[in-house]
């Protein structure tokens, strides 16, 4: 008999290429990734490989029914810096989640992050993780037979990307940060390790309670931490404390950060519920999440 088939929304990015490799590793589902660029190098590349590729776009609910139609599950990310998304990237998502139950989704799992201004009572404000926070109440209230959420963690990829050292005022390179480099508030890990969860619970079905959330991460770390994990393969990292006012000034769209950044010190990254949430994404993840200092040796080691 055909294996059921797990369709992943996004499966050329990030997260939604963790899960595809994570399912196709697995072997108990069948795979279709839905992009609005199968034509794309990376969707070709999935094709060439024998990956089912179709067209379906998360600003067009009708063409994303239509490319969910017959799958048993569905694993759901937005992308809040996709400029096509950022401004509505709630409305997007609650178009998704409708569009999947259209479909006749049985299992839907969606990518989200803590509600930042719920948590701070409306003190801090961090669109990018509330916005996939408010899609939460549509995905338990749209009646899937099954749902989970997961949740990903501060990507160690950031520390090659938009968060890399950076020359320090006082000489030097590392990362001049708006809260205490001491606080172990930043649950982080690997990126394409979300889909280890995300295939872990597909997999667990009835097993795991419906509506868990699973928080990817592979510690708890500090910015000090960070700093020694680097160092320890090679580099000379060094972090520097800053006011906010300071912080704002750095780059545009530095003040959001600032506030995610006091967000973590204030709740931690995952939020209060963070130890039972990781507790149970290692729960399907008989291996466990790869740790920085591990990370760092496969990929910054100088």
């Amino acid at each position: 008999m055909a294996k059921p088939v797990i369709a992943v929304i996004g499966g050329t990015g990030a997260q939604g290429g963790g899960t595809v490799a994570a399912l196709l590793a697995q072997g108990q589902f069948g795979v279709r990734v839905i992009t609005r660029d199968p034509a794309g190098p990376r969707a070709q590349a999935l094709v060439a490989k024998g990956i089912e590729v179709v067209a379906g776009d998360l600003l067009d609910p009708k063409s994303l029914q239509s490319a969910l139609s017959g799958a048993h599950g569905a694993f759901l990310v937005t992308n809040f810096w996709d400029p096509t998304q950022q401004a509505r990237e709630a409305e997007v998502g609650i178009s998704a989640v409708q569009a999947a139950h259209a479909a006749g989704v049985q299992h839907l799992i969606w990518s989200t992050l803590p509600n930042v201004e719920a948590l701070t009572h409306g003190e801090l404000h961090v669109v990018h993780f509330t916005g996939k926070a408010q899609v939460d109440a549509a995905v338990k209230m749209a009646g899937f037979p099954r749902h989970t959420f997961v949740h990903a963690p501060f990507y160690f990829q950031n520390l090659l990307g938009v968060l890399a050292p950076q020359p320090l005022p006082g000489g030097g390179k590392g990362w001049a940060v708006p809260i205490n480099p001491a606080a172990r508030v930043i649950h982080a890990g690997d990126v394409a390790e979300v889909g280890l969860a995300a295939a872990g619970a597909f997999a667990a079905g009835d097993a795991l309670p419906n509506g868990s959330h699973l928080a990817v991460c592979g510690g708890l770390y500090s910015w000090n931490d960070m700093a020694a994990a680097m160092n320890a393969v090679g580099h000379q990292i060094s972090v520097q404390q800053v006011a906010a006012e300071v912080y704002d000034t750095f780059y545009p769209g530095a003040r959001e950060l600032r506030e995610m950044f006091q967000y973590f010190e204030r709740c931690t990254y995952m939020g209060p519920d963070h130890e039972a949430r990781t507790a149970l994404a290692r729960s399907v993840v008989p291996g466990g999440f790869t740790p920085l200092e591990v990370w760092c040796r496969e990929n910054l080691a100088v």
